[in-house]
Formats: structure tokens, sequence, C-alpha cells
């Protein structure tokens, strides 16, 4: 395996989860932690003060959007995506690969990559390992992802395995081009993806391979698709054991905060998820006693914060009245604080279960999370 570029140290075990930081030369990234998403250069109605504000140690960026727009190469021409958005600490780009699958049209795959047409303006395109690690590397990604094909969980054996097969192909591919990527390469990280859908043995050869070409993380694919929380627990079971434990494991694109309690405790040391922020700009907010929906007509004359447990600048100022005001009015800043609180929560959560496996009391903080999260009479 070859060196890390990045340091990974497990500071306190508790069971299967670990918490410990990823020493970067952008900043230290506290585990577990969760990355808000920030698909097109900006986490959605926030700015990136404020996201750091609450907690957030990295945020996350996509190839395939910002390859359409702006295009990674105004990007790098233009300082890079730390300076273009405003943000000076680490940031994990997507390699693409999900939203090729999801969102482009006529897509066609091939061992060289995939061909498709934009969702936005319908020109043609090849996103390929190489391609996808040239374009982080023209966007200044801390941690670089690996390109993979995904499959649903609900595709027959044979074509998972097929998929499993060609993403340990693109794997080395993907890490060839991120080693020839220069000084770039020498002072950031790149992550390969286990696939293998919900079969343990495809998930261990794939787990095998991914190490034999050696990462410096190693993130969980293709789940969070559809599969359901029990069948995705099922995964999880096994999976996050099946990767080297000296490094970083990242749970790609999950996901509901009962979601990431259960995979911490399973060994799963990094997280993101479009939730908080799409659920906020929709009227939804997280708390500890489950999410409710601001819209509904009971918060119309509630004085009370959206949590009275939380520590955010929203649960400090305003009222569910005056968010349940903003969101049916449809004012922007409504959108605005119901996200901002909603990162709050998330990064919350993720600071209390640090202290709760560095403390081991986290069978004990997670039965009374799951507790009052499904008990909630606030919904």
């Amino acid at each position: 395996m070859t060196a890390s570029r990045s340091s990974f140290t497990i500071t306190a075990t508790d069971g299967r989860a670990r918490t410990g930081a990823i020493a970067m030369e952008r900043g230290t990234i506290r585990t577990p932690a969760f990355m808000p998403v920030g698909t097109a250069a900006t986490v959605k109605a926030m700015k990136p003060g404020d996201v750091a504000a609450a907690g957030a140690d990295i945020i996350l960026g996509n190839t395939y959007h910002l390859m359409l727009r702006p295009t990674a190469e105004r990007v790098a021409r233009l300082g890079g995506l730390h300076a273009f958005m405003g943000w000076d600490r680490p940031i994990l780009t997507d390699s693409g690969g999900y939203q090729v699958m999801s969102l482009a049209d006529l897509t066609k795959r091939s061992e060289e990559g995939v061909s498709f047409k934009s969702h936005l303006d319908g020109s043609r395109h090849l996103l390929s390992p190489e391609r996808s690690i040239e374009i982080q590397r023209l966007l200044g990604s801390n941690i670089v992802m690996a390109f993979d094909e995904l499959v649903p969980t609900s595709s027959t054996r044979e074509v998972q395995a097929a998929a499993m097969e060609r993403s340990m192909r693109w794997a080395k591919r993907s890490r060839d081009a991120f080693d020839a990527g220069g000084d770039h390469a020498a002072h950031n990280a790149i992550f390969g993806i286990q696939q293998g859908a919900l079969d343990e043995g495809l998930r261990q050869a794939s787990a095998d391979a991914l190490t034999d070409i050696g990462f410096d993380g190693y993130a969980i694919g293709g789940l969070a698709v559809g599969e359901g929380q029990e069948a995705m627990f099922g995964c999880l079971d096994f999976a996050p054991g099946q990767l080297p434990a000296d490094r970083p494991r990242y749970l790609m694109g999950v996901g509901k905060p009962d979601d990431i309690v259960g995979a911490v405790e399973r060994g799963v040391d990094m997280f993101d998820c479009v939730l908080p922020t799409r659920s906020g700009r929709t009227g939804q907010a997280f708390t500890r006693g489950g999410p409710i929906n601001i819209r509904n007509a009971k918060f119309g004359e509630d004085e009370g914060p959206l949590d009275p447990a939380c520590p955010c600048p929203v649960c400090a100022t305003w009222s569910r009245a005056y968010l349940h005001h903003l969101v049916r009015a449809g004012e922007i800043l409504g959108a605005m604080l119901m996200t901002e609180h909603n990162i709050w929560f998330y990064e919350t959560l993720m600071a209390d279960l640090r202290a709760a496996i560095a403390e081991t009391r986290l069978a004990q903080f997670a039965r009374d999370f799951r507790d009052g999260y499904a008990a909630s009479s606030m919904r």
C-alpha cells in the first residue's frame, strides 16, 4: 500500500465505532464527520463562514455539476474551488459517477467510461476515470474520489459483479491518474469506493482489490439508493470491517440522522447528504424529537424555538411562529434560517457522537437518541 497523503488518527473506540481525526494541509477533520453538500460550489442557502460556524470541518463538491457549469477549467483559472467559493477548509469532491447515472440523458457505458448528454444544454461529454481525476485536480480537491460504476441493488448478482469488477479496474486507472498529478497529488488524498450492492462476497472482493491498489481512505458506495435502512444496516454489519482499519471509512450519500447513528455504531467515519439543506428549503427541520414540518398550522403561534436542545443561532433568536410565517410566505430568509438550523443539528449530532465514543457511552447515547427521535409529539 502506498503511503497516505493524509494522517488518520483514531483516538478512541467504543465497540466498532471510532473517533479521531484526519489531518490535512487545509485543516483537521474530526471524525465521525458530516460533510455538508456544496454540489455547485455552494452549500445552498448558506454562507461559507456560517457553515464553518456550525462545526463543519469539510464540505463536498461535485465533479459532474462543476464540469458542466462553470467548468473545471474556469474554476482553475479563477484560483481553484477554495478561492472561488470562499471556503478555506478541506473539500472532498465526488467523482461524478452517480450524477451521470441518475441525471444525465442518453448515457452509454463502456470500458473507457460513460458518455452522456448534459441535462443542462444537451451537449455531449465523456467522463472517464482519467477525466474525472483531471477535473477534481483542476478544482483543487483535497479528497479526490475514484470513478466508479453504480448499479441498483435490485440488479442481478451477475450485473452487480460486472459493475463491481469494472469499478475496480476504474479504481486502478483513477489511482494512476491521481499519482500523475504532480504537486496536487503530493499534498492531497484519494479514496477508493467499495461496490458490490448488498452481497458480502462481492463487497469482500471489492475491498481486497481496493486494498491491493492502496488508497488514503475507503468509501462504501452503492447504498442509500432505495434499499431501506434494514438492508443498509445489514450490509454495514460486514462492509466497514472488510476495509483497512487504519484508514477513514466514508459512507456515501447517508443520510437521515438515525441512519448516521446506526452507521457510526458499525464503524463508519464520514458521511454526506443533501437532506439538511434540501429539507431546510422545503420547510422541514430536524430536531432531537424527530423531524417537523414548520408549515403545519399548529406552529403559527408557537413562540418556542425549533428545538429547545439546539445551540444554533436560529433557535436562540427566532420562534417557530416566525419561521412558520417566513416559509409559508415564501420568503428567502425562511429557507436560509431553516437550512442553518439543520446544518447545526447535524454537526452537533456528530460532536455528540464523538464525545459519546470518547467516553465509551455510545450505546446509551444511541438508545436515547433513537427513543427521542421516534417518539416525537412535535411533528
